[in-house]
């Protein structure tokens, strides 16, 4: 079984603390910037980065939902990091300064994947797909902190 990673960036015209507060703010934003991959969003403790537990369907085919329940840290400054308990998955946010009022956003997704046929296709095609979701996300983020 081999880990599978999937890694998306964008540059917002916002600076690197008002995004990553956008990002951690569980119990308010957060929500907004999800797309339609998600479903029963709810926060059941805390709700504001670091101590945040939350839950969320991620539908990312027709046939694959995962449930997912996720830890949030924030091991160091400009990052949070959310850990399924459900899983192997851990989804980290990074935050950056990308010069003068601008950020960059990196979210990286892994997870131990399915060993045989299974795991190749997963290995190959689950990343674009988890890419484009996550694109979504971020196009709403910068929608949301470049108002």
């Amino acid at each position: 079984m081999a880990q599978v990673e999937a890694t998306t960036e964008r540059v917002v015209a916002a600076d690197p603390e008002t995004v990553f507060d956008t990002l951690a703010d569980y119990s308010g934003s957060r929500a907004k910037l999800l797309s339609e991959h998600f479903s029963e969003y709810e926060v059941r403790e805390g709700g504001d980065g670091e101590g945040t537990l939350v839950h969320w369907k991620l539908q990312a085919t027709s046939k694959r939902v995962r449930d997912c329940l996720l830890e949030v840290t924030e091991p160091t400054d400009g990052e949070l990091v959310e850990k399924d308990r459900n899983s192997s998955m851990v989804t980290v946010w990074r935050v950056t300064p990308a010069g003068e009022g601008r950020s960059r956003v990196v979210v990286t997704t892994t997870w131990t994947g399915a060993g045989g046929i299974g795991g190749f296709f997963e290995r190959t095609f689950a990343p674009k797909g988890l890419g484009r979701i996550y694109d979504a996300v971020l196009a709403r983020l910068a929608t949301e902190v470049e108002k």
